[in-house]
């Protein structure tokens, strides 16, 4: 499962795509060709349980008890070695729960399966530490101060950083005035996170908000450079917030809460 994928826009891709696509679209009747399909992937909230493992655990800090959800999403791609051929990409093509991207744009590292695996999972290794030190920097704590320790299986890539160090702060300080950050709404979205709170694109928003909608969010937090592609295809009763940093983001959400005005897309 992967979470760092680019999804090109359609005209883009179709610029990219329609040389090769119609030289050969007699052979690839029956040849295999080098796109992967994606689509919207599972959720996840943070501030619950995976497999009955809490998403988030802290010690050496008192935690509060939290409501509401937030959310990371994800999307789901064919495997580097799947057989795609001319129908699944067309049948693809006109479908917005679905994107057809080069397979060097979702798999640039190449190798095996098992080492691109490798190396989504390092880079969701990394984002867990800069999302705890995003985190703690935010509320001021010193590193060290706090044992934080994240989980969440069968993920890979940089894209949960936001939403891991957002669950951090509401576990830790809420919105600061005793409440819950996320206001008892379900949030969701997407983002890498560095050390200094900065937020970062991901690619593969359309398909996100997608399944974000499914999963019962009302909100979605997008990396604001984002937006655009957030907007595309954006799902009935969904609310788009940009944000650029983890300050962002978390003034947003206090906003919100107490009804404040808040950017948007």
């Amino acid at each position: 499962m992967l979470t760092r994928l680019t999804r090109l826009s359609r005209p883009r891709a179709l610029a990219l795509c329609a040389v090769p696509v119609l030289a050969l679209f007699g052979a690839a009747a029956f040849t295999p060709l080098p796109f992967t399909l994606a689509q919207p992937g599972t959720t996840a909230n943070v501030l619950g349980d995976d497999h009955g493992t809490p998403v988030i655990s802290i010690k050496g800090a008192p935690t509060r008890t939290t409501s509401g959800e937030l959310r990371m999403t994800t999307i789901v791609a064919t495997a580097p070695t799947a057989d795609i051929g001319i129908g699944d990409v067309i049948d693809s093509w006109f479908r917005t729960d679905r994107a057809v991207l080069p397979r060097d744009s979702v798999y640039p590292t190449g190798g095996s399966e098992k080492e691109i695996e490798k190396h989504n999972l390092e880079d969701m290794r990394k984002s867990q530490n800069s999302a705890v030190d995003a985190a703690l920097n935010h509320l001021g704590k010193p590193k060290g101060s706090v044992d934080v320790t994240l989980h969440l299986a069968d993920v890979g890539g940089p894209s949960a950083g936001l939403f891991f160090a957002l669950g951090i702060v509401d576990k830790l300080d809420g919105d600061g005035s005793g409440g819950d950050l996320t206001g008892g709404r379900t949030i969701a979205g997407t983002g890498t996170i560095q050390p200094n709170g900065k937020v970062g694109p991901v690619g593969g928003v359309s398909l996100k908000t997608q399944a974000a909608r499914r999963d019962g969010a009302s909100v979605f937090l997008v990396p604001k450079a984002e937006c655009t592609e957030a907007r595309a295809e954006l799902p009935e009763g969904l609310r788009l917030i940009p944000v650029t940093t983890l300050n962002d983001a978390v003034s947003s959400l206090r906003a919100l809460e107490r009804g404040h005005k808040v950017p948007s897309c």
